[in-house]
């Protein structure tokens, strides 16, 4: 895949401004999920986008069960375009899974990054002693024997959870990009995220880091926005969204762009 991964991975460039925006998505979504954001941006900033290997706009044999057992695979495909792209300074926003890659693209190369934005960012999804995260194992478990046993099934309960708010709309395109995605695929992206840990790698982050959190989120509670602020290495704030669900930039785009251009801003 190395040599065609801009093409794999449906990498674009679009936009007319001097600075770069790179926007990278999390699980069950593809770029498209940024369609009501892009616009705002491109007056001002040439965008990058692409999809991660698992989602489901992405021909399903470049996943490399094998190789994409960590998130470190991603983190390479990552910097790989942004090498290809020959970009040498970039703003990213990460949504989820894709915080946590840019968080650890950032350790590796800390000269390609003026700020990093976190969406519903966690380095860790399950509870642990002194740390709540969220989830329980036991919950955990039965989520992957639900996405086992009938993977539509799971996804149209799941879709309007993540979501949120009332928002048909999102639930209905959060819903068909599931959908998209080869069902064991992802479970297999799951149970890697379920079963990550970056706790103890947040102090080695240097670039500048603007946290958005929605206020009420299926997925990622306050206080892990709270524990990031409180233990990444750099300069850092907290902006808590002031709606409901995992996916704002679906849901509430209009309030996350507003904090957005606030976060490029500064």
């Amino acid at each position: 895949m190395a040599n065609n991964l801009l093409e794999v991975l449906n990498v674009r460039m679009i936009g007319n401004g001097d600075k770069i925006l790179v926007l990278a998505h999390g699980f069950g979504t593809d770029q498209s999920v940024w369609r009501s954001i892009v616009p705002y941006f491109t007056p001002h900033y040439k965008i990058v986008l692409y999809d991660l290997v698992c989602a489901g706009s992405v021909n399903p044999d470049y996943f490399d069960f094998r190789r994409y057992t960590s998130l470190e695979p991603y983190v390479e495909d990552l910097l790989n375009i942004l090498d290809a792209l020959r970009i040498e300074r970039c703003a990213y926003v990460g949504h989820s899974i894709s915080a946590m890659i840019g968080i650890l693209a950032s350790i590796r190369r800390p000269d390609l990054f003026t700020k990093l934005i976190l969406i519903g960012a966690s380095p860790r999804f399950l509870n642990d002693r002194d740390y709540h995260g969220g989830f329980k194992r036991a919950e955990i478990e039965r989520v992957f024997t639900a996405m086992e046993a009938n993977y539509e099934a799971w996804a149209s309960g799941f879709a309007p959870l993540a979501v949120g708010a009332d928002v048909p709309a999102a639930v209905r395109e959060f819903t068909r990009t599931l959908f998209n995605m080869r069902p064991d695929i992802s479970l297999f992206v799951s149970r890697t995220v379920f079963d990550s840990d970056l706790r103890s790698v947040l102090g080695q982050v240097s670039v500048p880091c603007c946290i958005i959190q929605s206020a009420k989120d299926v997925s990622v509670p306050v206080s892990v926005a709270m524990y990031l602020k409180n233990h990444l290495g750099g300069r850092n704030t907290v902006k808590i969204l002031h709606t409901e669900g995992h996916l704002p930039h679906l849901s509430a785009p209009n309030l996350l762009v507003q904090y957005l251009r606030r976060a490029l801003s500064r």
